[in-house]
């Protein structure tokens, strides 16, 4: 049996009034230099993953930060309780929200990485006066996952064709199902980790903790991947009100609201010039995928076009800063969508400052 938690590495369980979750923490070790209260930040996961890949960041932290890591609902060692994707994230950043105010935490930093980086941003949304700060690692894009074109997040069409979770692999699904730990196939979580979580050349002894926590994915259409409904639109289906990859799709996430906060805390930008998942090319966007003809049928560049997912989260931080907020963009050259595994020094360097550690 692989050994998942790291040693200087707890794992507590947090009862709150909306799920029983499951929390890493790496206590701080010595005071802060100054008479402020320990620096508290939280690390939320992204999909198809766990809390578990954020140890080597939270044993690279100073001192002086408290690091709290979450499962979210239906992975790790968290309560698996159904996803209402009419909300969008919130239901994740609600369940964030309530653990942190059960362990008493009236302000935090908050780091999320890919779908993480969408809750976080809800949260930042819905108690912005609570964040101190906000760190997004390769962010699903604020106008969601697919479905929309331009800068601007223009929606392709009215039912949101071809995002969700009809678009999930099923031989992925069923493997994690089966607990397929091997690289036989391209759709083992270990060979999806290797040829999308990170950028070729990368290896890691962990690599079995990074399988393990993957494979505690819950399934079923209230979490992973969801429901989907029949559309008229290409490639045939629309996103249903039920599950994970549905809460990312752009009927019911959009995160530009961000720009209009009264308070405006800062955003450090993280992400990998190799992102195989958020890019503005991703090969798991329907709409590229069917212009590359992996996927017939395709309508052509005017109907359905890829999502500039970089091109969108820039240009909502562009807006954000010139609304008198501030962000810094740090882009990894030989970084796919994991820099904190990929470039833990760089990554950790980063993070410090953002902290003010």
């Amino acid at each position: 049996m692989t050994q998942t938690l790291f040693d200087g590495i707890t794992a507590v369980n947090v009862a709150t009034p909306r799920l029983r979750a499951a929390l890493l923490e790496r206590p701080a070790t010595a005071p802060a230099e100054s008479r402020e209260p320990t620096t508290t930040v939280m690390f939320v996961h992204g999909n198809v993953s766990s809390s578990l890949f954020w140890q080597p960041t939270m044993l690279a932290l100073p001192a002086s930060v408290r690091a709290l890591a979450v499962d979210l609902r239906g992975f790790g060692g968290s309560e698996t309780l159904p996803v209402d994707a009419t909300r969008g994230l919130r239901d994740y950043a609600d369940d964030v929200w309530s653990v942190l105010d059960a362990l008493g935490v009236a302000s935090a930093h908050l780091v999320g990485w890919s779908m993480g980086g969408g809750v976080v941003l809800q949260q930042l949304l819905d108690r912005p006066d609570a964040v101190a700060s906000v760190t997004l690692v390769s962010p699903v894009s604020p106008y969601g996952f697919g479905g929309t074109a331009d800068a601007d997040g223009r929606v392709l069409t009215v039912d949101n064709a071809g995002t969700g979770a009809g678009g999930a692999n099923p031989d992925f699904v069923q493997r994690i199902r089966d607990g397929d730990r091997s690289a036989d196939t391209q759709t083992s979580s270990r060979s999806v980790f290797r040829s999308s979580y990170v950028a070729a050349g990368y290896s890691s002894d962990h690599e079995d903790v990074w399988v393990e926590s993957m494979l505690t994915t819950a399934l079923g259409d209230g979490n992973y991947p969801g429901d989907s409904v029949a559309s008229e639109n290409w490639p045939g289906f629309a996103p249903g009100a039920h599950g994970v990859l549905n809460t990312m799709a752009p009927k019911y996430l959009n995160l530009t609201g961000i720009v209009a906060l009264e308070r405006k805390p800062p955003i450090l930008w993280v992400r990998g010039e190799q992102d195989a998942i958020v890019s503005d090319g991703s090969y798991f966007d329907l709409n590229m995928l069917g212009q590359v003809g992996v996927i017939p049928g395709w309508p052509g560049a005017e109907v359905a076009p890829p999502q500039p997912m970089v091109t969108q989260t820039r240009h909502v931080l562009d807006e954000y800063r010139a609304a008198g907020g501030a962000y810094t963009e740090l882009a990894l050259a030989d970084c796919g969508h994991s820099p904190h595994l990929e470039h833990p020094d760089a990554f950790g360097a980063a993070l410090s400052a953002q902290l003010g550690a």
